[in-house]
């Protein structure tokens, strides 16, 4: 048997480090038993998780795994009795997560051993390379054009077209680069991958480089992934010792190095040209197009440029055939999407299904609803770069066109989803106050249209916005967007037209009322005491930091609402439900 710790860094974060090395110190030189790792399986609402396996065959899935657990779990596998474990068996409910789903991208993620080129290899690793150095680069061109597969970055753009411009580019200079500078909030597609199956990415790589006829690949990776990037180096140095990078690969002729390079912190630097300055030492900052990088790119060479998700799926496009993955999605979005989804729901984690199935269906039959039966509200789509899409909208087809109706786009894959208590004008603020402070300052659009926009919501979720701003915010927004220099600019106004678009009437109770409807502005809320529920217990005036409740024993208390700091713990502390907020 095999006892298997999920170590991902969702897993990691939960304890489960503390629960291998429990499980290690247990173990003995006559169990017979094996310990290992995997990478994250996309179940984060579940970590730490441990499998048990009996061969390739899963015994057990145990979730919310602590410590403690470890002895119970060492004795269930040396007297096989892994029903005593029962205990810690994951509900039916929670498998529909995974059942639900059709793994291409992450495929491996949460089955193999990231560290282990191996375990990798025993899943058919490796052997798309071997196919692709069978075939010529514009067969496999040929082949990514049958499947269809557009960028998973955000835009969709058509995978084969880019790759084979850089091959049809001048030049026996070029570089194959991989974006994984994941910088949205709410987002860690990329992340799961590289450090859940690193030798995927890898595989994926080789194979855009020798389509293209680069001898250089490099991975752009965010600096704030450490596990990600010990991972990355490990399977880098992996591959290197089996002869799959260098010089004269699989005795093929085909030549490749693979290097990686910890990204500058920034989140416009996941903008191509932005991500090539500052690979050449420069501050990530946008560039001119055209040029575009299949011409002009790494170095002014040309140069292939596409994220991790992206390389991720072509070792099975080649081994399985790109009419497979076409016969996947809508028309104009073929194969699958990795979605992380996040917020206010039931069963948040890693999501990955064929295009065109709807919001809902992710949202509520896989991800299991809303947390605490509330309602929701909306769900933002494509990070600070998206747009918040109402509930009334939420069986729209999941592709490229369809969510573009919405006002938002698909993104990355970054999934936030908002209840029925979310301000949606203070949500486009968060936004809004991202972008304002990532924008790298090239462009007087973004540079000082963000800040704008910005002043104008903390004015309106503040209490002082007055009339006309919704007006002049749709004014800027609409600036912006045809003024700014690259994606990040065009893009920022985004999540402010479509809770405009979609909830106007929110705003205009902040301006018109100074109300938040949400109950989530703090500077627009009134802490009130009924007097027909107040017993004058005295309990909410000891508790108030900053004496604004007075009133005699056993007499209903009052507020004073030019010293109350609406902390909440008047109202935490009421045993009698006679405070109200309003």
């Amino acid at each position: 048997m095999r006892v298997i710790v999920g170590q991902g860094s969702c897993g990691i974060a939960a304890g489960a480090g503390k629960v291998y090395n429990a499980l290690e110190k247990l173990m003995n030189d006559q169990d017979s038993f094996k310990l290992g790792i995997t990478g994250c399986i996309g179940m984060c609402f579940l970590e730490p998780i441990v499998d048990i396996y009996e061969g390739e065959d899963l015994k057990a899935r145990l979730v919310h795994v602590s410590e403690n657990d470890a002895d119970a779990i060492v004795n269930a596998v040396r007297n096989n009795d892994i029903a005593s474990l029962s205990g810690l068996f994951i509900k039916d409910e929670d498998k529909s997560f995974l059942d639900q789903q059709t793994r291409i991208a992450l495929r491996n993620c949460g089955i193999i051993d990231p560290t282990d080129i191996n375990s990798y290899k025993a899943r058919d690793g490796y052997k798309a390379l071997e196919k692709v150095l069978k075939m010529t680069p514009e067969e496999v061109i040929e082949e990514v054009k049958t499947s269809g597969i557009g960028g998973r970055g955000g835009a969709g753009f058509p995978t084969w077209f880019k790759w084979n411009a850089a091959r049809s580019s001048k030049g026996e200079e070029k570089y194959l680069i991989c974006n994984a500078d994941e910088g949205d909030p709410g987002a860690f597609m990329d992340r799961a991958v590289i450090e859940s199956d690193p030798h995927n990415l890898i595989e994926g790589m080789l194979i855009g480089a020798y389509a293209i006829g680069a001898k250089e690949a490099i991975v752009y990776v965010r600096a704030e992934y450490p596990l990600a990037i010990i991972r990355l180096d490990n399977a880098i140095k992996q591959a290197k010792e089996a002869g799959l990078i260098g010089e004269n690969i699989l005795g093929s002729g085909f030549s490749c190095n693979i290097r990686y390079m910890a990204g500058a912190g920034a989140f416009v630097c996941g903008e191509e040209t932005a991500l090539i300055e500052s690979l050449e030492g420069k501050r990530g900052m946008p560039r001119l197009k055209p040029p575009f990088p299949a011409v002009a790119g790494y170095k002014m060479k040309p140069s292939n440029i596409n994220n991790v998700e992206t390389f991720a799926n072509i070792a099975w496009i080649i081994n399985n055939g790109g009419e497979a993955f076409a016969a996947m999605g809508t028309e104009g979005s073929k194969g699958t999407k990795v979605f992380a989804v996040t917020g206010k729901v039931v069963r948040g984690g890693l999501v990955e299904i064929p295009m065109g199935q709807t919001l809902r269906h992710v949202i509520f039959d896989i991800a299991g609803g809303i947390r605490d039966g509330k309602q929701i509200k909306a769900v933002q789509m494509g990070g600070p770069s998206g747009g918040c899409i109402p509930e009334r909208l939420l069986d729209t087809v999941i592709d490229y066109k369809a969510l573009s109706a919405t006002g938002a786009i698909m993104g990355s894959g970054g999934m936030v989803v908002m209840d029925e208590n979310t301000c949606m004008v203070g949500m486009a603020k968060f936004f809004l106050d991202f972008t304002s402070k990532e924008s790298c300052g090239k462009c007087v659009h973004c540079r000082i249209g963000t800040r704008r926009m910005l002043e104008i919501l903390t004015n309106i979720v503040e209490g002082k916005g007055k009339e006309g701003d919704i007006e002049l915010l749709e004014e800027l927004c609409l600036s912006i967007k045809d003024g700014a220099l690259c994606g990040l600019g065009q893009t920022a106004p985004n999540p402010v037209l479509t809770t405009i678009k979609y909830f106007r009437d929110e705003y205009e109770a902040h301006i018109k009322e100074h109300k938040c409807p949400s109950k989530e502005c703090r500077d627009l809320l009134s802490y009130v005491i009924n007097p027909d529920k107040c017993k004058g217990c005295t309990l909410c005036a000891r508790k108030c930091p900053v004496q604004a409740i007075s009133g005699e024993t056993k007499q209903p208390h009052t507020i004073d609402q030019s010293k109350c700091i609406r902390c909440g713990q008047c109202i935490q502390g009421c045993k009698f439900d006679a405070i109200s907020i309003e």
